[in-house]
């Protein structure tokens, strides 16, 4: 079998947090995110979870206060954003406006991606993650 024939597609993102009970109650509170998993190894400095939603499943981790320095200090490796399909760009700008977030657009973007364009909008997540909220047109 072939890599381009094994590999299925993505199966989760992981995104390391300073805060995992802020982080977590953000994405399941105001974005609806599911927590499937969740597991704390205290003997290993492990805290873990994975969220679902849709098809998109994120791990949120902490690892020991050395490895997240390591982390944070990385120049290279690291995503950019997060994007999240969206039906209503408008309703999804205006619910967001009222969870007191971060915004770093002050209003909808539009880009000639794709077919049609998208609109979108991108925030900061709790742990300073770029989160973008993104409708195809």
């Amino acid at each position: 079998m072939t890599m381009q024939e094994n590999v299925m597609g993505m199966q989760h993102l992981g995104l390391p947090c300073v805060d995992m009970e802020k982080s977590m109650t953000w994405y399941t509170e105001v974005l609806g995110f599911e927590k499937i998993e969740e597991k704390v190894m205290p003997e290993d400095n492990i805290h873990a979870a994975f969220l679902k939603k849709g098809n998109l499943v994120l791990e949120m981790y902490h690892l020991d206060e050395e490895t997240m320095k390591e982390i944070a200090a990385r120049s290279d490796g690291h995503i950019d954003h997060l994007a999240l399909d969206v039906k209503d760009i408008q309703a999804a700008f205006e619910e967001m406006k009222k969870t007191g977030c971060t915004f770093l657009d002050e209003e909808i973007q539009t880009l000639p991606f794709f077919e049609k364009g998208v609109k979108f909008f991108t925030v900061l997540g709790p742990g300073g993650e770029k989160v973008e909220f993104n409708q195809f047109l």
